[in-house]
């Protein structure tokens, strides 16, 4: 499955969270709202960041929210939360604008994912700066397309 095809539709630009947890339960509810994770994935994407702390910030202004595939997720997709005030989530990339959030069925289909991510991040460059200046779902869709057009 290509990265458009799992986002599929679950894009959400807000302008302002109260705090981190809120912005990684609001990326979690649009995979869980489309049945790729059950209501414990969504749980388990906050707590394991609280356990582990903010790994999940890879980049400047960029978070990936997950948990492991045996902690709910039932099928495989993305969504993508901008937060165009930013949110802290008390690492060296913050604030975050952009968070990808991703469920996969499998450890495989994890690591695929996760590569695709890592080249959609290395062509994209600074994702802060579309947060400011893309302003709906579609815009976000075309921007991601055009990036990934030329990918191996």
């Amino acid at each position: 499955m290509d990265f458009l095809e799992a986002l599929d539709g679950r894009i959400r630009i807000l302008e302002r969270v109260g705090e981190w947890a809120e912005a990684v339960r609001i990326s979690g509810e649009l995979l869980a709202a489309d049945g790729l994770v059950a209501p414990s994935y969504v749980e388990h994407m906050i707590q394991t960041c609280q356990e582990l702390g903010p790994y999940i910030a890879i980049a400047p202004g960029v978070a990936i929210p997950h948990a492991r595939p045996e902690d709910g997720a039932k099928g495989l997709g993305l969504s993508l939360v901008v937060v165009r005030e930013g949110v802290w989530f008390g690492s060296h990339n913050d604030p975050v604008r952009v968070l990808i959030a991703f469920a996969t069925p499998d450890r495989s289909a994890h690591i695929d994912l996760l590569r695709q991510l890592a080249n959609l991040l290395a062509r994209a460059g600074d994702l802060t700066q579309a947060a400011a200046r893309l302003g709906t779902p579609e815009e976000w869709k075309e921007y991601l397309r055009s990036i990934l057009q030329d990918s191996p």
